[in-house]
């Protein structure tokens, strides 16, 4: 340390600093440190090296996983009619309860070791994904025992003992999980659940023992109604120190049986009329030995770190995979119905107005799968991305509600009326879901992406912050020394950076040789620079009072978030082989996405409550300078590229459940490549001003054209046909006692565990 230096200059800021910065409690220290940062990082530094993007290797299915995708995964969607679901049963059929069961789907992320399958984070998800076109009460049923629960906890954290008793009765399906985090009282703010477990004695076996006794009611628990075994979160005391001299032992999670006198579940909630099986568990002097703490007694009182560790994987996975599944799907679908769907003699499809939602509908479809990509790509490396995870949770489900609303606007009527042949309202109404579960997006946008990110990404807010919270005030002194005079450092080079690339329009910024991309990487990296500089004057004249700005921080919140996305678009193009005829949903990709970073950016900027920062940052950052945005001619060309089949429209798609059993998808998809091909013969009819008939008469078409005209004109009837009901028809609909229900929810969860 540099005496002088630290007692001059550094002592005042020191003392400064540690007024302005709030003490963090215990909660926010765990989030803070919980996971690691990987891309985000670079991105935050404003001067990303893009050598280390590109070299992270491609996700791919090994052979043993794709072969499951082939044929487990492909045949337990052939099983499933979610209209039947939804609406007449409330439940997943028993055969496909026991299917699962069969084929180890609640087994995926546990390893081969212990039973599971032992799948990587890319296969989990393409996995979750497909069965998310499906249905989403089949994609939840899968991904909730994969995802933050039981198994994710005992495979980071359990006892060799735990492991190995209870991850092969999770893998095969004879123990089946969930997990209560959620209470009344608490929400989004896990450290103020009140419910609660105190260590005591108790009987366990016919003999005493140390325990817990335990007291909680959650709520929103998914698959609680028909669990085995539930992961519980609580507060642990410890009044008459069995343990230890420490009364308040903090939030801890334990395995807690729900054959158990005392555990409540089998009442159901129901989520948005989807069914998949959530409800609440409520538990009243429930007493479990101190070994049911997930890792054993020493892990009593860790369970926030626990659970972030843990979220970062099941976060980063699920609903990423499920909204992404959404976003593509309603390109797949919407692109179709566009080609079929006719007006004033022109498919809809080349109408401007539709073209608009099309167009965004493609390039969102490639650039959030890029995400999804990238993410995975990431946790196979085994990083615990708690950020970049907190981004793909909300902005892969952010995109799905866009998307399906742009869905629903070109199908319109047929998208409204409910029924077997409506296959977008069933997404459209897990939209609510995906936005509040797993942590509700305002509070993952407006406090956790740039509120964690900014202090985890910046290359010395950690540091300063450790520095400013040690005890010793020497050695904090010293530690404060070293890591603000680099942030200094580190403030200065970006400044002059911003400066730079700000007033030459990012001509002159790095990038790597990628042909037509290299641009997008300079104004990647432009707008890299301006964010980092203007986190800083955000740090500099906010403090501590930049986390209760929760407006500004989530604005920073979505830059990030929207250079991530893009940069791993930019990574999709290069990894595929710069495939030329994908260019143009990648270039609307960038310009919507630079866009929304200039305006967010302004908006900072302008509503930062230090003017004088304000004029500074305008100055060096020049935030108000023009990105069109993507121009008419460039949005109607990535709509032809999903209303046209081409190896650009599968690309931008990809895997998706295709329908079954003459169902309305698979009537869809049928007709899409009828009308293909019959478009010459139509244009032929429309030349000669003839109906088909007057054609067929004049000798314009011959017999085959005639039959392949019949052939198209059914499908597509049917294809933009509604469903409708006789009156005793509706009212067998809406009496259907499976809605809410004459069998009761605990008949139907004793059903279900059958």
């Amino acid at each position: 340390m540099n005496s002088l230096r630290a007692k001059i200059l550094t002592r005042p800021i020191h003392r400064w600093a540690k007024k302005a910065l709030p003490a963090l409690s215990q909660t926010e220290s765990e989030a803070l440190t919980a996971g690691e940062v990987w891309w985000e990082a670079e991105l935050f530094s404003g001067n990303p090296d893009w050598s280390k993007l590109l070299d992270v290797k491609t996700p791919q299915l090994s052979v043993e996983e794709q072969l499951f995708f082939d044929g487990p995964c492909q045949e337990l969607c052939g099983m499933i009619d979610d209209w039947k679901i939804n609406q007449i049963d409330g439940d997943l059929p028993a055969e496909v309860w026991q299917f699962l069961r069969d084929n180890k789907f609640f087994g995926m992320i546990i390893p081969k070791s212990h039973g599971g399958l032992g799948f990587s984070a890319f296969a989990h998800s393409e996995i979750v994904r497909y069965i998310s076109t499906r249905s989403v009460a089949a994609a939840v049923t899968v991904m909730v025992p994969n995802s933050l629960g039981p198994g994710e906890l005992l495979h980071q954290f359990g006892t060799d003992e735990q492991k190995d008793y209870w991850l092969p009765r999770l893998a095969d399906g004879r123990e089946l999980p969930a997990f209560g985090l959620t209470s009344a009282e608490a929400g989004s703010d896990a450290s103020a659940m009140v419910d609660e477990g105190v260590i005591c004695k108790g009987h366990w076996d016919g003999e005493e023992v140390l325990g817990i006794r335990l007291n909680w009611a959650k709520r929103y628990i998914t698959l609680s109604p028909v669990c085995t075994v539930l992961g519980l979160a609580f507060k642990l005391r410890d009044p008459d120190a069995l343990l230890g001299n420490e009364e308040g032992l903090g939030i801890t999670c334990a395995l807690v049986p729900t054959g158990l006198d005392g555990v409540e579940t089998g009442r159901r909630h129901l989520p948005s009329s989807t069914m998949f099986m959530n409800g609440p568990t409520t538990g009243k002097d429930v007493f479990i030995p101190l070994d049911y703490i997930i890792g054993g007694p020493e892990f009593a009182g860790k369970g926030w770190m626990m659970l972030m560790s843990a979220l970062a994987a099941g976060r980063g996975i699920s609903l990423p995979s499920m909204g992404c599944a959404a976003i593509a799907y309603s390109a797949h679908t919407t692109g179709a119905y566009a080609r079929i769907r006719e007006q004033f003699n022109l498919p809809i499809g080349k109408f401007g107005g539709v073209q608009a939602r099309m167009g965004r509908l493609a390039a969102d479809a490639y650039a959030m799968d890029a995400a999804r990509h990238l993410t995975c790509a990431g946790l196979d490396e085994g990083r615990a991305l708690s950020v970049i995870s907190a981004i793909m949770k909300a902005h892969a489900t952010f995109k799905m509600r866009e998307a399906i609303n742009d869905a629903m606007d070109v199908h319109s009527g047929k998208a409204v009326i409910d029924g077997p042949s409506n296959y977008l309202l069933p997404l459209y109404r897990a939209v609510p879901i995906g936005i509040t579960v797993e942590g509700a997006n305002i509070v993952t946008r407006s406090l956790i992406i740039f509120g964690q990110g900014s202090i985890r990404a910046h290359p010395h807010m950690l540091d300063n912050i450790l520095a400013l919270q040690e005890f010793d005030p020497h050695k904090s002194l010293e530690m404060f020394d070293k890591s603000f005079w680099a942030h200094v450092g580190h403030t200065t080079m970006t400044l002059f950076r911003a400066w730079g690339r700000a007033w030459t329009g990012g001509r002159f910024a790095p990038a790597p040789d990628a042909g037509k991309a290299t641009p997008i990487y300079r104004q990647l990296a432009r707008w890299s620079a301006a964010y980092a500089l203007t986190a800083d004057f955000a740090f500099l004249t906010l403090g501590g009072e930049l986390k209760r700005k929760e407006m500004i921080s989530g604005r920073m919140g979505d830059i990030l978030s929207e250079m991530y996305i893009l940069s791993a678009a930019l990574k999709r193009w290069e990894d595929e082989g710069r495939q030329n005829a994908d260019l143009p949903v990648l270039e609307y990709a960038a310009a919507a996405g630079l866009k929304r970073v200039q305006a967010a950016l302004d908006e900072v900027i302008n509503n930062l409550p230090a003017r004088w920062a304000a004029w500074i940052l305008k100055f060096f950052t020049l935030p108000g300078s023009t990105v069109a945005g993507p121009s008419d001619q460039l949005a109607a060309i990535c709509s032809d590229l999903i209303f046209e089949p081409s190896a650009t429209r599968n690309r931008i798609t990809g895997q998706l459940f295709k329908g079954a059993n003459g169902d309305a998808l698979q009537v869809l998809n049928d007709c899409y490549p009828k009308v293909i091909d019959m478009a010459p013969v139509m244009k032929r009819l429309r030349d000669a001003k003839k109906s088909p008939e007057e054609a067929l008469e004049a000798g314009l078409l011959d017999d085959a054209e005639w039959a392949n005209l019949k052939e198209m004109k059914s499908l597509v009837d049917k294809v933009v046909a509604v469903d409708e009901y006789s009156p005793d028809e509706f009212a067998d609909l809406y009496r259907n006692p499976t809605a809410i229900g004459n069998q009761s929810s605990d008949e139907r969860a004793i059903e279900a565990a059958e």
